[in-house]
């Protein structure tokens, strides 16, 4: 499923269908952890205060998804975003400051609610700041 989006949203200047239609998504190349290649992930991003923040949610799985593995290994990132492409440095933002970002995110997508209360885990924030 990943690749047919990753290839729609390139077609069509980042806008994609079904699932994510009307999400502002974001192309995530982070570096494998354990393999040292590049891995694109299509994920929701949250625009908050002029910053752009990604949660690794995985729907509230107990375990986080891969990429998030990725970043904390491998922090450097390209993030694409509509027909822009940029380096970014993927921040992961510290509990205090994630507890109170995440409601705003909630407030926005009440479903990331509900992937929390599903997990144990706190589900990480992260920053991609552009470098």
């Amino acid at each position: 499923m990943n690749r047919q989006v990753v290839e729609e949203f390139r077609a069509n200047g980042g806008k994609v269908g079904g699932f994510f239609e009307d999400d502002n998504i974001v192309l995530l190349t982070t570096v494998g952890a354990r393999s040292g290649q590049p891995r694109v992930s299509p994920l929701v991003y949250f625009e908050i205060d002029g910053r752009i923040l990604i949660a690794g949610s995985f729907g509230g799985a107990p375990k986080a998804p891969a990429w998030v593995h990725n970043l904390r290994a491998t922090p450097r990132v390209r993030v694409e975003i509509g027909t822009e492409a940029y380096d970014a440095e993927a921040i992961e933002l510290p509990l205090e400051e994630r507890n109170a970002l995440y409601r705003r995110v909630v407030d926005m997508a009440p479903q990331f609610g509900e992937y929390q209360a599903k997990t144990d885990r706190v589900i990480p924030l992260f920053e991609l700041a552009r470098v």
